[in-house]
């Protein structure tokens, strides 16, 4: 139970830097914070709330471990490196992904609930 404990207590001072520090995160998680009222009112189903909400989260995961790269190349690499933009291009690309994700999830909930 204490690896639990201090596996949350990582990742919540994850959370809390992320917040901190990076404005897309602080921008993701504005979203989320409306989105779990809205995904509550607009979701037809349990089902379809449920993928409201974790399109969001699934959001925010990929910016967080986006992130994560991102300062991890910066620490090991502070110049400009061809191969270091290359690796944050991807990592961006994956954000980018997950947010269009949760586009179409909130897209296909909203024409769902307007049908």
């Amino acid at each position: 139970m204490g690896a639990i404990v201090i596996a949350f207590l990582n990742s919540w001072r994850g959370l809390l830097h992320g917040a901190r520090t990076e404005r897309a995160v602080r921008q993701e998680l504005a979203l989320l914070a409306l989105g779990v009222p809205v995904a509550l009112v607009l979701g037809a189903t349990l089902w379809v709330k449920v993928a409201l909400v974790a399109s969001l989260l699934l959001m925010l995961a990929a910016e967080f471990l986006n992130t994560a790269l991102e300062k991890l190349c910066d620490h090991l690499h502070p110049g400009r490196h061809p191969a270091i933009g290359t690796v944050k291009d991807l990592a961006s690309a994956g954000a980018f992904l997950a947010q269009m994700i949760a586009a179409l999830v909130w897209i296909a909930a909203l024409i769902e609930r307007l049908s």
